[in-house]
């Protein structure tokens, strides 16, 4: 019986819920492709298999992040690609910057300070691609388009009814 009544478009998830959703599909496929990556540089050298894994995985988390994590109702296109693609190469390059202003600062910094200042550099990077991805990217929810113009309703819907309402009035 439910499936009869019109079923009301849903609603963009708020921040965070988009945010847990983020964490979940990013973390999860950032987990997968750390084990991704060995297996795939037996057949290939390494710095080729973290390229490819990278890519697909890039790729994988964009739809996820389209589909799930901000609700837009439809699976992203080209322009939402490359910005995604560029915000996780922003990402990357602040993780890269993080490391070499420790070893620039301590030669031989400890794995803890390794791992502490990648940590924290990773997770800063994530909520800027997650600000980035949420306001610019798929900004605009399920269904709709940044700049879209509101479906327009024709002038037509209204009159007949109140033409017919006038005529039973007088």
């Amino acid at each position: 019986m439910e499936s009869l009544l019109p079923s009301k478009p849903q609603s963009a998830p708020g921040p965070l819920s988009s945010f847990a959703r983020f964490v979940v599909c990013g973390g999860g496929i950032g987990v997968v492709s750390s084990f991704a990556v060995p297996l795939v540089a037996m057949t290939m050298p390494w710095a080729v298999a973290n390229a490819v894994i990278t890519v697909a995985s890039t790729i994988l988390c964009t739809e996820l992040h389209a589909l799930f994590t901000f609700g837009t109702g439809r699976r992203p296109g080209w322009r939402q690609h490359l910005q995604s693609a560029g915000s996780a190469t922003a990402a990357y390059a602040v993780t890269c910057a993080a490391m070499f202003l420790l070893h620039a600062m301590q030669s031989s910094p400890s794995m803890l300070w390794e791992q502490a200042v990648y940590l924290s550099a990773s997770g800063l990077a994530g909520i800027g691609r997650f600000l980035v991805l949420r306001l610019f990217v798929f900004a605009g929810g399920a269904g709709r388009r940044i700049g879209a113009a509101a479906p327009k309703r024709a002038t037509s819907d209204w009159k007949p009814s109140l033409v017919r309402a006038e005529a039973f009035a007088g």
